[in-house]
């Protein structure tokens, strides 16, 4: 909770800085953020609406597919990418402020499994067979390409040496929500 009251209090003070007259008089703010924000965002959001009297309208997605809906002219007050990737390449199309740009969170890779999971304890470091590990299943991820959990699930297996022997395996999805949905779902035993 202790995070959590920091992550709000960034937060607020992200919103305060793009509370503007326009949002003042219909008393809104649009928020494009990356889907695996939603849980922690819902909660800020909610909070913020009871104490600022402004509705929060929120859009989560892939980093990526946001990123080009902004810039094909969705509009949004505020962008939370979970890829500073697609935060440069908002900033390289001038589709956001880049002065206001703040880089607020960090993320961590994890491998999971279904709760009915046999798999318990895996060591990852080098050497680490994820594709045996996965057996005949699936290994849900975001898309390696473009989604921000993905792109870092590669990095991490090709510095491990074990993205060869993976990637025919990966069930790519086009958020990280998603590849969680496969992996809850028994659809995929690892993401």
């Amino acid at each position: 909770m202790h995070r959590l009251a920091g992550y709000f209090l960034a937060l607020t003070i992200l919103f305060g800085s793009s509370y503007s007259p326009a949002v003042a008089q219909d008393k809104s703010l649009t928020v494009f953020a990356a889907a695996s924000m939603k849980n922690a965002l819902d909660e800020i959001d909610a909070a913020y609406a009871a104490k600022s009297g402004v509705r929060i309208v929120a859009s989560y997605a892939a980093s990526s597919a946001l990123a080009k809906q902004i810039e094909q002219g969705a509009p949004a007050d505020i962008f939370a990418s979970a890829d500073t990737d697609w935060m440069d390449y908002a900033i390289a199309k001038k589709t956001i402020n880049a002065p206001t740009r703040v880089n607020l969170l960090g993320n961590s890779l994890v491998l999971i499994a279904p709760k009915d999971s046999r798999i318990d304890q895996v060591a990852i470091g080098p050497g680490f067979d994820l594709a045996r590990l996965a057996g005949d299943g699936r290994i849900a991820t975001g898309d390696v390409s473009a989604v921000p959990s993905g792109k870092y699930a590669r990095a991490a297996l090709e510095k491990l040496g074990a993205w060869q022997a993976a990637e025919p395996k990966f069930a790519m999805a086009e958020s990280v929500r998603a590849a969680l949905a496969l992996v809850a779902r028994g659809e995929a035993p690892l993401g």
